[in-house]
């Protein structure tokens, strides 16, 4: 996973407020595994027609928010199913951080675990950021000092401290088990002292494959 430190980007604001998983990536496109090729597919439904043209009025549709690596969103962001392609989609498109009054738990916490700093903020803060969206101007994220800056005025954002730590150091679910990988192997040499007859459990062939 990609360390998160800071991020500079002109952001995109999409002022729809309970925009579900199914209308990140549609169920449509759920058949694969891969964390890739997700990205062309991002708000399908929003971005193009039925004929698959793209929308005009769509904001990642025009320059420069279709290279924003900033999305402003309505409240509940990421509510419906748990699919974890929601991030997988939102990362594939470009973008690492979403700033919304509130999110789905479930897709708050697959933020994380994919790269993405979710932050929240209150409305009146959301307002701001979204009017100064449309001077088409930078906008900055610092994960260390939790601080957006916008023009000459900043605002502070929490952040819990072990999500924070992942997201620096780049830190998903398999990092982290693998950092524990000592005490991993020291646990399992200790069970099969204390308890042999487990792992013998998992080593001896079953009838069926004795013959």
């Amino acid at each position: 996973m990609q360390k998160f430190n800071t991020l500079k980007s002109i952001p995109a604001y999409l002022p729809i407020v309970n925009i579900d998983t199914d209308m990140i990536i549609p169920k449509q496109f759920l058949k694969t595994i891969k964390r890739t090729g997700l990205g062309k597919n991002l708000f399908f439904e929003m971005r193009y027609d039925d004929q698959g043209k793209e929308i005009d009025n769509f904001v990642l549709n025009n320059d420069p928010f279709n290279k924003s690596k900033i999305l402003i969103a309505g409240k509940n962001f990421g509510c419906g199913s748990s699919r974890e392609h929601a991030p997988w989609a939102l990362l594939d498109f470009g973008i690492t951080c979403v700033i919304s009054s509130s999110y789905a738990d479930i897709f708050y916490s697959n933020c994380f675990k994919n790269g993405i700093l979710p932050i929240i903020l209150e409305e009146e803060k959301i307002k701001e950021l979204s009017e100064y969206a449309t001077r088409k101007e930078e906008i900055s994220v610092d994960l260390n000092e939790q601080v957006i800056v916008y023009g000459n005025s900043e605002i502070k954002f929490e952040i819990d401290p072990f999500k924070k730590k992942c997201l620096l150091e780049g830190l998903d679910d398999i990092a982290l088990s693998l950092k524990k990988s000592d005490k991993i192997k020291t646990f399992e040499n200790n069970l099969k002292n204390q308890k042999p007859w487990i792992c013998l459990l998992y080593t001896s062939p079953s009838p069926r494959d004795r013959g």
